[in-house]
């Protein structure tokens, strides 16, 4: 880089026609980086890297090293005495197989050597773990579930509303659809009578009988029902109820009926009756002279 940097300076230094004849002759070359001829050969330093191994290993006991060397496992499904070493490294999803079967070779063997060194290889049952995040961003994580949560149930009670919609739209369609059946049904039965095709009213019987079933069927539900405070209090208060007006109207009964009939009270013939044509002496008021007249002599 320096070498590149001082030609770089050298090259800005020098002046047009400079510059011109270094490019004819080849000596300007495109771009910043020098270009190598030659690649550069690599070397496999067997004595360095294990001279460099040895300076950093340690010597220390398996239990604080834990390493395990285990050579080539061949899958036992898919081996065949042809290719037990062939293992294609093209071929990811065989490659990534033969590093697990591998590692669980390796696993299998350490198990036994810790279990032989009364090493624990299971987590206990008390074993408490502090988390990788915060109360806070937990916090935050339950917050956004509840509300995708309720989002859900939300859709699922439009969902059912939609339904119950949809179920009593149905229903009433039916039911209107039922009665223009009907209708029509009742209006061609009637057109045949009065056309005398027909000469049966049996449609008249099964509407009053329709009819009588749907008053009782309300007369039911009233009975039901019962009143409510209001009425049952204004019954107490004032009875229950019956035709007032008229009540005392004469019948055709009562008009025939003469036995309660007394020609005496009725003509004032009575005991205590006096006067002329046994008329009542009523108490008469005196007239206006007399009123005058009975003024002046109190005087």
């Amino acid at each position: 880089s320096d070498s590149g940097s001082d030609s770089g300076s050298e090259d800005s230094s020098l002046s047009d026609s400079e510059l011109q004849e270094a490019f004819s002759r080849g000596a300007l070359k495109p771009g910043l980086n020098v270009v190598l001829e030659e690649r550069p050969k690599r070397r496999n330093d067997v004595d360095g890297l294990k001279q460099c191994l040895s300076e950093f290993k340690q010597q220390l006991a398996w239990v604080e090293r834990l390493d395990m060397t285990s050579g080539q496992v061949v899958d036992p499904v898919l081996q065949s005495a042809s290719d037990k070493d062939a293992v294609d490294p093209e071929n990811d999803f065989q490659r990534e197989m033969s590093f697990y079967r591998q590692a669980q070779a390796a696993v299998l063997e350490a198990l036994p050597r810790l279990r032989k060194l009364q090493v624990p290889t299971r987590r206990p049952d008390d074993y408490f773990a502090e988390m990788a995040k915060s109360d806070q961003q937990m916090q935050k994580i339950r917050q956004k579930l509840k509300s995708k949560q309720e989002a859900m149930e939300r859709s699922e009670k439009a969902k059912q509303l939609r339904a119950m919609r949809k179920y009593g739209k149905k229903v009433q369609t039916e039911i209107l659809q039922r009665r223009q059946k009907e209708k029509k049904n009742m209006l061609n039965a009637v057109k045949k009578y009065q056309k005398g095709l027909s000469d049966k009213l049996d449609f008249l019987d099964e509407e009053q009988t329709s009819s009588q079933g749907n008053k009782k069927g309300s007369a039911s539900q009233r009975i039901k029902k019962g009143p409510n405070a209001k009425r049952r209090y204004k019954n107490q208060k004032f009875g229950f109820g019956g035709k007032k007006k008229g009540s005392k109207w004469n019948t055709k009964e009562s008009f025939n009926d003469v036995s309660s009939f007394q020609s005496k009270v009725a003509h004032n013939k009575g005991p205590g009756k006096a006067g002329k044509g046994g008329k009542k002496a009523l108490n008469k008021r005196p007239g206006k002279r007399a009123r005058q007249k009975m003024k002046s002599r109190a005087r």
